[in-house]
C-alpha cells in the first residue's frame, strides 16, 4: 500500500521496521528489558550524531543482541550504524540542543526525544523500571506494545476498515447512478472523498501496525491487501473526474490528508481542500467520465484522458457515436466500439440496479 502521508510518517515506519519482532535489534532490546536494564540507542552514526557525543568509548564491532545487552549495563547511550550492522560507540553522553522542546520527563526519554528532533535521526529508549520502549522518529513518538495487544488492536482496526469500505462502496455506487442521470452535486462528490479519506487513514494505521509487528504480521498483511485492493485507484479517479484543470489529484489528496479527523468529516472544510470552483454544496457538477472510461477493457489511461478531454463531460460521452470517438487521436474503430459498448452497458446496468 502506498502512503499519501508525510515523510515523517515514513521515517517512523522505517524506524519501527528496524526494531520489529524477528530483527536482531529487537532481540537485543528485549534482552535489555528482560534484564531490567535501561537503554538509549541512536540508530545512526552520521557525523552530526557523533558531534554531540561526549566521553564513552569506540566499539566499532559487529552488532549482536548479546553485545547490545552487555553494553546496555552501562549508563551511557549506544550508537548503532545506519545499516544496523555495527555498534559504533557505547557509554557516550549525548549533548543535544537543550532548546528543542520535549514532552518527556525522564532524563533518558527526554534526551532521546531531543536528539531525534534536533538531528532527524531515529532513537530508541527503554526504561529500566517499567520496561517501556519508545521509538522517536520523524518528529513523533511511538511506544512499542506487547505483540498480543497490538494484534488485537490491528484486528479491531481491520473490522472497522471493512465497515468503512462497505459504506464507501455504497457511496461510490450512488455517485455512479447520479453521474449517469447527470444530477451530481458537490455534496455527492465530497461525501465520497470524505469516506475515502477515512478509509485510507484506517488502512494507513493498520499498515504501521504491520510494520511494527514484523514477522508476526503475515496474516494481517494478507487481510489488509484483500480488503484494501483497488480502493485508492477508485478514489483517485473520482477526484480526477471533477478537478479543475489547474489542480492535480496528488496535491488535492495530500491536502486532504493534512486535515484533522474532525475537519475531514466537516463537508465544507473538506470542500475547501478540493478547490472545485464553487462553495455551495448543492451546486451541480459534471464529471469528465474518466472513472467510467477506466472500465473499458485494455484502454490505456493516457487514451482515456484524451477521450475525456475531447468530449469534456460524461453526459456528452454517453451521446457520442463510434465515428465521433474515432476523431480522437489514437482511437481506432475497435477501441471506439469498446468504449461505446462499455458506456452503454454501465448505463443500462446502473438503471436496472436502481429500479430493480
Amino acid at each position: 500500500m502506498q502512503s499519501r502521508y508525510s515523510g515523517a510518517n515514513e521515517q517512523m515506519r522505517n524506524a519501527l521496521a528496524r526494531v520489529s519482532p524477528g530483527t536482531p535489534l529487537r532481540d537485543g532490546i528485549d534482552r535489555v528489558v528482560r534484564s531490567k536494564a535501561g537503554a538509549l540507542l541512536v540508530l545512526s552514526d552520521d557525523p552530526e550524531v557523533l558531534s554531540i557525543c561526549s566521553g564513552g568509548f569506540l566499539v566499532d564491532a559487529p552488532f549482536s543482541p548479546q553485545r547490545l545487552s552487555e553494553l546496555a549495563k552501562m549508563d551511557g547511550a549506544i550508537i548503532i550504524s545506519n545499516d544496523g550492522g555495527r555498534i559504533a560507540r557505547a557509554n557516550v553522553h549525548l549533548v543535544p540542543d537543550p532548546t528543542v522542546p520535549t514532552s518527556e520527563t525522564g532524563t533518558r526519554h527526554r534526551t532521546a526525544e531531543r536528539v531525534a528532533r534536533s538531528l532527524d535521526v531515529p532513537v530508541v529508549s527503554a526504561s529500566e523500571e517499567m520496561g517501556v520502549i519508545n521509538v522517536y522518529a520523524g518528529g513523533s513518538k511511538r511506544e512499542l506494545q506487547e505483540i498480543g495487544r497490538l494484534l488485537d488492536r490491528a484486528n479491531q482496526a481491520l473490522q472497522t476498515l471493512e465497515r468503512y469500505k462497505t459504506r464507501l462502496e455504497d457511496t461510490i455506487s450512488r455517485l455512479t447512478t447520479l453521474e449517469i442521470e447527470d444530477v451530481v452535486t458537490i455534496r455527492d462528490v465530497v461525501s465520497v472523498v470524505q469516506r475515502g479519506e477515512m478509509v485510507h487513514r484506517i488502512a494507513d494505521e493498520i499498515e504501521t501496525m504491520i510494520v511494527e509487528l514484523g514477522v508476526d504480521a503475515r496474516l494481517l498483511r494478507l487481510q489488509l491487501d484483500e480488503t484494501y485492493t483497488d480502493l485508492d485507484d477508485e478514489l483517485d479517479l473520482v477526484v480526477a473526474d471533477y478537478l479543475p484543470p489547474h489542480r492535480n489529484v496528488e496535491d488535492t489528496l495530500a491536502e486532504m490528508s493534512r486535515l484533522k479527523d474532525d475537519d475531514v468529516l466537516d463537508a465544507r472544510m473538506a470542500l475547501s481542500t478540493m478547490h472545485l470552483g464553487a462553495s455551495e454544496l448543492d451546486h451541480e457538477l459534471a464529471p469528465k467520465g474518466l472513472r467510467l472510461l477506466r472500465r473499458v477493457h485494455k484502454l490505456p489511461p493516457e487514451l482515456a484522458g484524451k477521450i475525456a478531454n475531447r468530449f469534456e463531460s460524461l453526459a456528452r460521452l454517453q451521446r457520442v457515436t463510434v465515428d465521433d470517438l474515432m476523431t480522437v487521436d489514437g482511437v481506432d474503430a475497435e477501441t471506439a466500439r469498446s468504449v461505446k459498448e462499455t458506456l452503454e452497458r454501465v448505463t443500462e446496468s446502473t438503471i436496472l440496479e436502481q429500479y430493480s
